[in-house]
């Protein structure tokens, strides 16, 4: 009856319908000491023999000191009080099942926002000729993305903070699979960009729900750590799009077409590949809960009981212990947010006023770590984005400016030849002819690649079923001559004198040359520097709880640097390939450490919209670092090299003024 009695004032006081589960529990309790003699929790601990402490009291001296400091703090607030307990919850539901399955489903949301920087620059070979782009389209294609990108993670990392993580991330992620759909389809320039646009903005949103969402279910210790090992998912999404690339691009027949109006070739079935993480991602996401960190700041105190209830029971049932009860009764309710942003919220009218007052309100500096991360933060993780991305492009354009140089050293000469009656029934290549004289002869079948005639003569010849790839015609003199079904248009024949000259059904569209295609170098320099990021992952997951955010961050900026100081010594593909491998693998520890902190130090009602902002800054990086680092190719490589190196020295001493939040509660 006592027993009875206790759960019955309970009920009344809490409302909370778990305590009939807890009278049975504590009935069973009563039978199991009754038969049995002892239960349990009343046996030694194994660790005390050797002087080890039992768990449950080194929480609990961690609980005492963390409540001790508070009450020494002059100030503490309701919000303050929150963060504890729910640090204390968090420790209580321990890292389990829960946290790992989520870890997989988040993990395949960043991997998405890895693939979707390659796609781009893995189709631009066969998209330029399936649409005919010129060089400006080329590279706004290019660039589309990133501002894709940055967009979404200043408009998403707001609206996570207003209207939930889990509910943005759904959208986010399904207007990436949406858009990506069409894009595989958009056979239009005009189409195909608007389509890679918003898929961008949709993507970008990823990042900061990600990091947001997983940090608000981990314990204090296992932050850092955690959110490091799920940094590895946008390394696997690089090498994800490389072997896909390399495994469906090449193969040009994969694909179908109606008529000539439309063309689904192998490149379009490698953008709907790409789309699988974001679409397995979703999926998962349904099966997934609301954060309750985000829910208690909502004032929605009973979803999220449930919630930490599910992760607590989740995680001790897989561990084998059933019987453990969730002992949560009461969750600190402090005011529904902050009191600024409800007078702020009241006063303005729309939804994008109210959005911007609270990005703005980001801009605050009365909090000096606020300043700290807001300013210092950007500074630090800047310079590593247009290093990192500057040198992406800069390292594959580089090897390939090398191979051309060699390719043409090799550059065959035909100076003052006569060629009459004669049939070409082979490709030519790599040549350069000069004052040639071509009578009655007959080009057939055959592929012309990097050919050039200079101050030739072409009489009574027939050229039919060309393909041409950098061939072209300069000041050359043709008569009486026949083009049938070839690829050579006007632009082809610079200065040219055409008499008589007559072209029959030209080829449509722009043609794909399969040597070019299958040229494994933008796949082989994406990979390595994709599987390089690996070992940096690796180290700083270790190493993050251990020797703190800031001093990695530093420590990773500076050997940043001096690996790219190293590139003047590089005169070789091999060289710069393997600086390219060091950069990015150590490169990698400054972006978990400066993400990390952004998590920890803001609170849970500006977290995702700080971490938005931020991502969004370093995307504009990442686009000054693409374009500026891309015009040097061929023309110096010392500019792009002092430029990453004074900016990663710079971003390596800011970030010594960033604060470490190795043992900060989540706010």
């Amino acid at each position: 009856s006592d027993i009875y009695n206790y759960t019955i004032i309970r009920l009344i006081r809490y409302g909370v319908p778990y305590y009939c589960c807890h009278c049975c529990v504590l009935e069973e309790d009563a039978a199991s000491d009754a038969t049995e003699g002892h239960d349990d929790e009343d046996q030694m601990y194994e660790g005390e023999y050797q002087g080890i402490p039992h768990p449950d009291e080194v929480k609990a001296a961690q609980r005492a000191a963390r409540a001790k400091a508070r009450q020494a703090q002059a100030g503490a607030t309701e919000l303050d009080e929150l963060a504890e307990q729910y640090e204390d919850i968090m420790e209580d539901c321990g890292h389990g099942r829960f946290q790992w399955t989520l870890f997989i489903v988040l993990g395949l949301a960043l991997m998405a926002d890895g693939v979707e920087c390659f796609v781009v620059g893995f189709v631009l070979p066969s998209a330029e000729k399936d649409m005919c782009l010129s060089n400006g389209e080329k590279g706004m294609l290019g660039l589309i993305v990133f501002l894709g990108m940055m967009v979404g993670a200043f408009i998403w990392g707001g609206m996570a903070d207003k209207l939930g993580r889990r509910k943005c991330l759904i959208w986010a992620l399904t207007i990436n699979c949406v858009f990506t759909f069409l894009s595989s389809f958009a056979q239009g320039y005009g189409f195909f960009l608007f389509f890679r646009l918003i898929s961008g903005i949709g993507i970008g949103g990823s990042v900061p729900i990600v990091y947001s969402y997983f940090s608000e279910f981990l314990q204090m210790d296992k932050r850092g750590e955690h959110l490091s090992w799920l940094c590895m998912f946008w390394m696997v999404g690089g090498i994800y799009a490389s072997f896909t690339a390399w495994g469906i691009i090449p193969h040009y027949g994969w694909g179908f077409s109606m008529g000539t109006e439309f063309q689904f070739h192998s490149w379009r079935v490698f953008v709907l590949v790409c789309a699988l993480p974001a679409i397995t991602s979703l999926v998962g996401l349904m099966f997934m809960p609301e954060s309750p960190r985000f829910l208690l700041e909502n004032a929605k105190h009973d979803e999220a009981w449930m919630i930490l209830k599910n992760v607590h029971d989740t995680n001790w049932r897989a561990k084998g212990q059933p019987e453990k009860v969730f002992q949560v009764t009461h969750i600190k309710a402090p005011k529904t947010q902050e009191d600024e942003f409800i007078e702020i919220q009241s006063a303005t009218g729309t939804a994008i006023q109210r959005w911007a007052v609270r990005t703005l309100t980001l801009c605050e500096i009365k909090n000096k770590k606020y300043f700290n991360v807001l300013y210092c933060g950007p500074i630090t993780l800047i310079p590593s984005y247009f290093s990192y991305y500057g040198l992406g492009v800069w390292f594959p354009d580089m090897i390939k400016y090398l191979q051309q140089e060699e390719y043409e050293s090799k550059v065959k000469v035909f100076h003052r030849e006569r060629v009459e009656h004669f049939h070409f029934n082979f490709s030519l290549e790599n040549q350069i002819h000069r004052e040639g004289e071509y009578i009655n002869d007959k080009f057939i079948n055959i592929q012309m690649k990097s050919v050039k005639f200079e101050d030739s003569l072409f009489e009574d010849c027939y050229f039919e079923d060309i393909e041409s790839t950098e061939t072209m015609f300069e000041n050359c003199t043709i008569r009486s001559t026949v083009f049938y079904n070839t690829d050579l248009y006007e632009e082809r024949f610079i200065d040219c004198r055409l008499e008589n000259t007559t072209f029959l059904h030209n080829k449509k569209g722009c043609h794909l040359d399969i040597d070019e295609e299958n040229d494994v170098l933008i796949y082989l320099v994406s990979f390595l520097g994709s599987l390089a990021v690996l070992p940096g992952n690796i180290i700083s997951a270790l190493f993050m709880e251990k020797i703190g955010r800031v001093k990695i961050i530093g420590l990773s900026m500076l050997i940043s640097a001096g690996c790219t100081f190293f590139l003047f010594l590089s005169f070789s593909q091999a060289a710069i390939i393997a600086w390219q491998c060091l950069f990015c693998g150590v490169s990698v520890a400054a972006w978990n450490g400066i993400e990390v902190i952004t998590v920890e130090l803001y609170p849970a009602s500006k977290r995702a919209t700080a971490f938005g902002v931020l991502n969004a800054l370093c995307k504009l990086a990442a686009i000054l670092g693409t374009s500026i680092f891309a015009s040097f190719v061929g023309v110096t490589k010392v500019v792009p090299i002092l430029l990453s190196c004074t900016a990663l020295v710079c971003g390596g001493l800011v970030a010594l003024k960033l604060p470490e939040t190795q043992e900060k509660i989540l706010q």
